[in-house]
């Protein structure tokens, strides 16, 4: 019987979430319309590019607040709460609320990724299948945590890693029950998504096995990118900490104060703004400009911590994995220019660099080695992505950082 729940939760998971996936790209284009529009009409157009996306952040706050404040943000840590049994499950009200706020959040330019409301709108039909069909805890537990898997099946077009991610990140254990839960619902997730969104990987890469003289250099990598990870960690928590300590205005202002920051960039350089879909494709395909890619590094990692702190709903991974190929590519390009004799393509470390940053602010090494070999659709870099995985746990490790879905759920349960 479990099984079979399973996949239904999986089919009904993955018909979501594509539609999910393809609001979000309507409302994309429908941003770049307003855009292109905009910038032909000089300071008037600028202030309407303003207007629009502070009142579309402002309304996705407004509803987090008003009808489901466990919609903010993520809403991994909060699967992960209800699983550990530190938190009661979410009300299905959550569904709407993520969907349509995180629409609007995303819509509006805010750096954030489409794969955490996602994964807690599959958490919330896992959940409601179980309650419905009167199954007992242990068996909603697992559906809870298997439709939040097809939720990331879905989002990546990635069925492999939303089952691992069920097991490494939020049971953190090997559960049989769990495990056939999950793949059954990753399955049909996507078997259901393809009709509405097709089969095609969500990046196209075209890279060969980097030559052995090559490999040391990507552990070295690793370690560099585990010390961001750190960085990029403590950055988050240091500006949901700023945003917190302004008790004055309303959490609907601050999000709109940060909406018409993000509308004014989105203006001057649209291709900025957003999940990162398309700063990740880029940089797959080595089309970033060498000169400003530390100062498009460095906006958008500020960019993707005050879009999360905004307490809209979006995720961390997509703008997390913008910025891991981002660096990647930095440094392929850098060890290009100083070790010429070596046949170095930059954009093996992009791809290299997502699976690291990811490993080494979540700690789920796994889970980003299959999700990136997935998304790529391009299994040449395992061997790499296993060395600087290795090398991106040892600094959080040795620093005592805690992974980030770990802290932030400590941080709601506080709350």
């Amino acid at each position: 019987m479990l099984s079979a729940l399973a996949l239904v939760v999986g089919a009904a998971a993955g018909v979501v979430g594509a539609f999910y996936r393809l609001s979000l790209d309507a409302a994309d284009r429908l941003r770049d319309v307003l855009v292109a529009w905009a910038q032909g009409r000089g300071l008037f157009g600028l202030s309407c590019s303003i207007a629009v996306c502070a009142l579309a952040a402002c309304v996705a706050a407004w509803m987090v607040k008003r009808f489901s404040p466990h919609a903010s943000g993520s809403g991994i840590p909060h699967v992960e709460a209800v699983l550990h049994g530190e938190a009661p499950p979410a009300p299905f009200v959550l569904l709407p609320v993520k969907f349509f706020g995180g629409v609007l959040a995303i819509g509006s330019g805010l750096a954030l990724g489409r794969e955490g409301p996602s994964v807690q709108i599959g958490a919330v039909i896992g959940q409601f299948v179980g309650k419905i069909s009167r199954r007992n805890w242990p068996d909603c537990r697992a559906l809870l945590a298997a439709g939040a898997g097809a939720g990331l099946a879905t989002a990546f077009n990635a069925p492999m890693a939303g089952a691992v991610f069920v097991l490494e990140e939020l049971v953190q254990k090997f559960e049989h029950r769990t495990a056939i839960a999950a793949l059954g619902a990753s399955s049909t997730a996507i078997a259901t998504a393809h009709f509405l969104l097709g089969d095609s990987p969500e990046f196209a890469t075209s890279l060969n096995y980097p030559a052995p003289a090559i490999g040391p250099l990507f552990f070295v990598f690793g370690g560099l990118m585990g010390f961001l990870g750190v960085f990029y960690n403590r950055l988050l928590f240091a500006t949901l900490a700023v945003y917190d300590s302004f008790s004055g205005p309303s959490v609907e202002v601050r999000a709109a104060l940060t909406g018409a920051a993000v509308g004014a960039l989105a203006w001057f350089a649209p291709r900025l703004v957003g999940g990162g879909d398309g700063i990740t494709q880029a940089a797959l395909s080595g089309s970033q400009d060498i000169f400003i890619l530390p100062f498009v590094l460095m906006l958008r990692f500020g960019l993707g911590s005050a879009s999360y702190a905004t307490g809209t709903p979006g995720g961390l991974f997509a703008p997390m994995l913008a910025l891991g190929a981002l660096a990647g590519l930095f440094f392929g390009v850098i060890c290009g220019l100083l070790l010429p004799g070596l046949d170095i393509q930059p954009q093996a470390f992009a791809v290299v660099g997502m699976t690291a940053l990811f490993t080494a602010a979540v700690r789920a090494p796994l889970t980003g080695m299959v999700l990136v070999t997935e998304m790529t659709g391009n299994a040449v870099l395992l061997l790499p992505m296993l060395a600087a995985c290795f090398t991106a746990m040892l600094a959080p490790t040795l620093l005592s950082e805690a992974p980030i879905y770990e802290s932030l759920r400590e941080r709601l349960l506080r709350r």
